[in-house]
């Protein structure tokens, strides 16, 4: 079950990945799905369902608005959702979820019953209904906790109006509810899996750690004069303070003219960042830093082997995709301390580990790098290797079918306690 578009994070690449290497695996696979719709492989079966949400009404209004009957919007749920969803994010998520409980009876009246109901970071109250009602097994993806980006978001906001507008956004309680009465829940590192252990309170052996991959055929090294001297690369969504691109912007500011870096945002949104242009233009450093909005994957699989390195200057990653695909692609990475980034980079092998909101060390270890372009050769090297050792798909859907296999088993030993 997957809720979220597939050009704004990590959710929907680990969707459209590891429901292919389920199938791969040999099992048949199912995905329930909102719009924006994801792309999945052939050997995985789509359902979509539709979604009356504010936001969908503003992607597209036209077919919103002409394409269904007019009074099916006045329908309680379908009334409920796009009100709601003007102010909360808690209720679009939620919705989905009741959606996806008719949709999967609709499902299993055809293809008989599931033994897995796998949610991915949706935990509505109707992923909990599946497993308390309709006694389905039910694992769920938390690919970092929506609490720290409350807590980042609050720090970036002034005034208690603003305020209580990120404390309503967030599922930050209904998650945490959910979570704990699931049969398993996954996360992308350990560290992530600590943190939502932690800031969930879930009971011991409910967690488990699997690593995410990274499709190391698309994203491979190139040749070493396709690398500029000095580019920088940064990727990620620079609208969210999470990513810590400001740290990054402050750190290109400190950085001396003759060591010609020079920086290129990449990711979204897709209109210039606010972020970034109001960053770029307080330190004066419009010369020095390039946006260049969403891309494709190939030609993001480009800037990654253009790239001299990545910097990923997060404030928190539950796993950290760009890292990992800059590795895979040969290219160092200059990472913070923040969340899984240390389990991804080795520091002073693969790249580099500073610590977070640190924008001279960030300008220290930019320096270090450019000025040795050996040691840049020998580290993304390194990271590559790191990542066939580690960090495949391929891994992560073994281990991932391997839990479903413990579930299942547990469950048919143990009948009354699922």
């Amino acid at each position: 079950m997957y809720h979220g578009s597939m050009e704004s994070g990590g959710q929907g690449i680990y969707l459209a990945h590891i429901t292919r290497e389920l199938a791969r695996l040999g099992h048949e696979v199912h995905v329930i799905s909102a719009p924006p719709y994801p792309l999945l492989d052939d050997a995985v079966h789509h359902h979509p369902i539709a979604t009356h949400s504010f936001q969908s009404m503003l992607l597209d209004r036209a077919p919103y608005f002409g394409r269904r009957r007019p009074l099916s919007h006045f329908e309680p749920l379908n009334f409920f959702e796009f009100v709601s969803t003007r102010f909360t994010f808690s209720s679009l998520i939620n919705v989905f979820s009741l959606r996806a409980i008719g949709a999967l009876n609709e499902i299993e009246e055809e293809h008989g019953r599931f033994d897995m109901v796998h949610d991915n970071q949706c935990l509505g109250y109707g992923v909990l209904l599946m497993r308390a009602l309709c006694g389905r097994a039910v694992v769920a993806n938390v690919h970092h906790p929506l609490d720290v980006d409350l807590a980042n978001g609050l720090a970036h906001v002034a005034g208690p109006a603003a305020k209580a507008q990120r404390i309503l956004w967030y599922p930050w309680i209904m998650q945490r509810v959910v979570a704990r009465r699931l049969d398993a829940v996954i996360s992308g590192s350990h560290a992530s899996a600590e943190l939502v252990t932690r800031l969930w309170k879930l009971r011991p052996g409910l967690m488990r750690a699997i690593h995410d991959g990274v499709d190391t055929e698309r994203f491979v090294p190139g040749e070493s004069s396709e690398r500029g001297r000095g580019e920088l690369l940064f990727v990620g969504n620079a609208e969210d303070y999470n990513k810590g691109i400001v740290y990054l912007l402050r750190a290109m500011a400190l950085l001396p003219r003759d060591c010609r870096a020079h920086l290129n945002v990449v990711g979204g949104p897709q209109a210039a960042s606010k972020v970034v242009a109001r960053e770029v233009g307080r330190l004066g450093i419009a010369d020095r830093v390039t946006y260049i909005g969403r891309v494709s994957s190939d030609e993001l699989a480009a800037w990654y082997r253009r790239a001299r390195l990545l910097v990923a200057p997060s404030l928190y990653e539950g796993f950290g995709l760009p890292a990992v695909e800059a590795m895979a692609s040969g290219t160092p990475v200059i990472a913070t301390d923040a969340g899984a980034l240390p389990e991804l980079v080795v520091d002073g092998e693969t790249g580099r580990v500073v610590p977070k909101g640190n924008p001279a060390a960030l300008r220290d270890a930019i320096g270090d790098l450019l000025a040795s372009p050996d040691a840049c050769r020998r580290m993304g090297a390194a990271a590559r290797a790191r990542v066939v050792e580690h960090f495949t798909w391929q891994e992560c859907g073994r281990k991932t079918e391997a839990l479903y296999e413990e579930i299942v088993t547990t469950r048919r030993a143990h009948p009354t306690e699922g």
